[in-house]
């Protein structure tokens, strides 16, 4: 036998001792994440669809919460034949999710009212441009979008990743999905990209301890909420100190 043959011979026997079900969640990670940047991002929706910010951000939100949601649901039924819950799609330990929600809320809101205290903040959120700050019913549509969004990226990452890693790696599995989390960041402010490796550990642990992703989900989404929201109340009222006063101003903002 070659040299040659002999090389193939002992990768395939190699490749034969791999666990099925890691090298599939590996590979469809990245089918669905190049599925996400080709077809599911503003870029597509720019080249192939029309120009619009609004109408941009809203088929980025639906197109790629669908695939990072229905896809992994699709491979977890169909192929492992599992239950959605041995990913995280439970309550879980609810009263740890709601307390560990609760306090990482509390410190996500304090720092985004900090961050918002500049113009920059408020012209860059929400991404969908002026539009959202128009109308509340068109806020509330748009928010939508994005909590539909968060929830296929959590599932993706803390559900799907995350908890299908979990029997062959253990607590590794928290830092392997943190790596893709964390360079999908690329382009975002240089502190949420290097916040969002924080961020991918913490919200790790917290679904592995609570046996869901769900309180990731509400975490993000409800930070993602306060920060367009913020920035339009911000945008309103033309205040951008950060003292408790100006809160109070800016809040109320809302009612003139």
């Amino acid at each position: 036998m070659s040299a040659i043959g002999k090389e193939f011979k002992e990768i395939k026997e190699n490749f034969k001792q791999l666990d099925f079900k890691v090298v599939y969640i590996f590979l469809s990670v990245a089918v669905i994440t190049f599925l996400s940047i080709a077809f599911g991002s503003t870029n597509f929706y720019y080249n192939n669809i029309g120009s619009d910010r609004f109408d941009s951000r809203v088929y980025w939100f639906c197109m790629d919460g669908a695939l990072m949601f229905i896809l992994p649901i699709l491979s977890i039924k169909f192929v492992f034949k599992q239950k959605l819950s041995d990913y995280g799609l439970q309550l879980g330990n609810l009263k740890y999710g709601l307390i560990t929600t609760s306090i990482f809320f509390a410190a996500m809101f304090v720092t985004v009212w900090i961050v918002s205290g500049s113009e920059a903040f408020a012209n860059t959120y929400p991404q969908g441009g002026q539009k959202v700050k128009e109308s509340l019913t068109i806020f509330l549509m748009y928010e939508m979008c994005v909590a539909f969004y968060m929830l296929g990226w959590e599932f993706f990452w803390r559900g799907y990743m995350l908890f299908g890693l979990l029997p062959k790696f253990g607590w590794y599995s928290i830092f392997i999905q943190m790596i893709p989390f964390f360079i999908l960041h690329k382009g975002k402010p240089e502190l949420e990209l290097f916040g969002s490796i924080l961020a991918g550990i913490i919200l790790g642990v917290q679904a592995i301890r609570a046996r869901s992703f769900i309180y990731a989900w509400i975490i993000h989404a409800l930070v993602m909420i306060w920060v367009d929201g913020i920035s339009v109340l911000r945008a309103k009222s033309g205040i951008y100190g950060i003292n408790i006063t100006d809160f109070f101003k800016v809040i109320t903002s809302i009612f003139k």
